[in-house]
This record gives C-alpha cells, structure tokens and sequence, in this order.
C-alpha cells in the first residue's frame, strides 16, 4: 500500500548506547559487541598478513659508539651497550673524536665505569705523540670529575710528558689538565714550576681567560700549600690570588636541595647567632654552614668570635702539608656539609673529585667536618623529626647548647 504524500515514514532504529557511527560506511553497532568482533576476526583471517618493516642497520664498534654518544637520549642506550661497542670496535675507528665524546659522556652524566675508564687511559697512552692537550684536556676530564685514578700504570708518565711538551703552546689547556689532576692529587712538580713561573703568569694576564685561570692557579697554589710538603719551587704571589669558589655552586642554587629547610632546622635548635651560612672560609671556600664552639663544647655565637681559622695553618708553615692543621685558639670551627644526591657520581658512593677536594682542604685547615648525606636528609620527614636528627648530629661531636636555642 502507498503511503500518502507528505506522512512521515518509519522511524530509523537508533544506534544503541556506545556505537560508533561517525561517517558514511561506518558500523552503527556497538564496537565492543560480539558481531563486530566476529567480523573483524573474518577480515584478519581473509586478508594477507602485512610485511615486518624493513630491519634498520645494526650500527657496531666505533660507528655504533659514536651514534649512542652522540644521542641526546643517553638513556637509552645503557653502559654495557658502550662498554660492547667499545670491545667491538678496530683500533682505527676508536677516533679522538670518539674517545673525546665517550669522556664528555661519562663526565655530563656521572658515570663511573672503570671498563670505559681505562679504556680511554688506555688510548690516551697508546695515542700520546698524536694528542694535543686541547685534545689531552678533554680526555682527562672525567677522572678528575669522577675521582677515578686509572690503574694504567703509563697514565701519569704519560700526561707528565705531554705537560712537558705542550705547556707552553697552550696554557689554558694545560691548566685545566692540572685542575683534573689536582682533584686526584697527582700533581706533577715539573708542571708547576712552570704555571707558576712569572713568565707564565704575566702571559695568562693579558688573555680572555685571565680571572678563571687565576682562579685555577689558586687553587692549584691551595693544594701545594696543604698537599705537597716536599714542593719547593715558585708559588703564585699573593696579589695574583683569588677566591677559589667564593659562592655555592650554581648547581646547588638551580637545584632544590636540602640547604633551606636545614637553616631553619638550625635556627629553631640553636639561635640565628650560633650558625653562619654560606659563609666564604679563606683561601675562597663558600662553606655550607658554619658553627663556632669552645673548647668544651659550648656552641658560641658567631659574631664573638672570628668565624674563619688562620690561612696558611699556623702549624703548616710555607712549603709543609698541613697533614695535622693545629691553631692556637681554642675554639673549634665547625662545618655542616650538606652532600647532596649530585655531589655523587651516578652509583651514590663516590663524592664527585671536586667535592672530596673542596672536604679534603677544609679538613686539611683544621675544620671540623660534619657531614650530612642526602640519604639521611631524605628520610626525615618534616622539620620536628629533622631537628631531632640535627641535635643527634650535634651532641655526637660533643657539642652542646643552651635552653634558648633548642
């Protein structure tokens, strides 16, 4: 029977609850139901499976070592896959370039792999003649940074005659080769003779370098002075000397550390009279914080007293170590060292080498060491239980402290 002009016809069913109907040939049934699973499972079955996608050249050896290294997304690509295409690779693909880029790897990201290691001391050796210490300079870096003294018995023959050779070609370079070393304390006396020759230093006057070499050699002076009894060639004068670190490291102020919460920490317990933070101690070392106590243990208000001990030691006089720093006053010095999660090489358990320094010489001017690792600092959970851990701290070294500041 025909319908009348203008009568609506039947009514389309709707699509039910979570059917997908979104364009022309699209299934209006619900897309988890069971005939379009059933259909899908057909079309799997009638058509071919597709091809596996062409496999992509497996870069090994050098070519596959300077790819992982020269990939912004180290991560992926772990330190055995290094250490395999390092072992893979011919000697005339381990390139300075290479080698170069292995070293800045490890050093950015805190690696300390001896297998990598030694394998660039290894080359440094094998490759001397050919290096310049531009190229020197960039290899040795890690070990410094990474406190990592290779057992490569030719290593420091080796850099000593390249000092020998290269020093006065380029002293920037030779320079830095000495801050690495110094951090291993491995200085070589031939070496310094020469930075801290006049002629080397009024060179270095007139170059773009001049504040961060004269930084350098400050330092480099610090460790004679603490570190070499038996030096007896030039120093650096005292109007060339600069503040080594004269401020926290600008990691630890982009990063958030533990500093704030242990100021307050020591505010509550102490008194803002009884600590200084961020305090500079001579010959330049930005100290973390600072507390000055009497001889029997009596934390004293820091503005009674002079906060810095005497430098050089007055017990270590020009050209002797300071291996036991002795001062006539008899107020210790103490200094809370906060070791954060990176001051650490990757693994956790080795202070980067210019942290050990920067401990090694406060403790060499006799003050006392407190430190404070970051494992401990994590697990204390908010400010009463981390008082509780300071005051722990504190008594251990036998210090002690009125009612006002606790």
């Amino acid at each position: 029977m025909r319908r009348p002009r203008g009568e609506p016809g039947p009514r389309a069913p709707r699509p039910t609850e979570g059917a997908t109907c979104a364009g022309p040939g699209e299934s209006c049934f619900p897309s988890d139901g069971p005939l379009v699973c059933a259909l899908e499972q057909e079309r799997r079955l009638r058509l071919p499976p597709k091809p596996p996608p062409p496999l992509q050249p497996l870069l090994r050896g050098g070519q596959g070592l300077e790819a992982a290294l020269s990939c912004p997304r180290f991560l992926r690509y772990p330190r055995q896959h290094l250490i395999s295409s390092l072992a893979e690779a011919r000697p005339e693909e381990l390139t300075p370039h290479v080698m170069v880029l292995l070293a800045q790897h490890l050093a950015r990201h805190r690696l300390r792999e001896p297998q990598l290691l030694e394998a660039i001391a290894h080359f440094l050796v094998v490759q001397e003649t050919q290096l310049s210490s531009k190229v020197v300079q960039k290899l040795v870096l890690p070990f410094g940074r990474l406190n990592y003294l290779p057992l490569e018995q030719q290593f420091m023959p080796c850099l000593e005659r390249i000092l020998a050779r290269e020093a006065g070609v380029a002293p920037l370079a030779t320079v830095n080769i000495l801050m690495s070393l110094c951090q291993l304390r491995c200085l070589p006396f031939r070496a310094l003779h020469f930075v801290f020759s006049p002629g080397f230093i009024n060179y270095i006057s007139g170059t773009p370098h001049a504040l961060i070499v004269r930084r350098y050699l400050s330092l480099l002076d610090t460790a004679v002075e603490l570190e070499l009894p038996g030096y007896r060639g030039p120093r650096l004068p005292r109007r060339q000397q600069v503040p080594i670190f004269p401020q926290p490291l600008i990691t630890d102020r982009a990063r958030c550390n533990h500093k704030d919460i242990v100021a307050e920490g020591l505010r509550q317990l102490l008194g803002e009279e009884k600590y200084r933070q961020d305090l500079t101690v001579p010959p330049g070392y930005c100290t973390d914080f600072l507390l000055c106590a009497s001889s029997s243990g009596a934390v004293l208000p820091v503005r009674t007293q002079d906060p810095f001990l005497p430098y050089p030691p007055r017990s270590c006089p020009q050209g002797q170590a300071a291996s036991s720093a002795t001062t006539r006053d008899p107020a210790q010095r103490v200094v809370l060292v906060l070791r954060e999660r990176w001051h650490f090489c990757r693994d956790g358990r080795v202070l980067l080498g210019s942290r050990a320094l920067r401990e090694r010489h406060l403790g060499l001017m006799g003050y006392q060491l407190l430190p404070l690792p970051f494992e401990e600092l994590e697990s204390q959970r908010g400010l009463p239980q981390l008082k509780s851990y300071l005051r722990q701290k504190l008594q251990a070294l036998g210090l002690r402290w009125g009612p006002e500041g606790g």
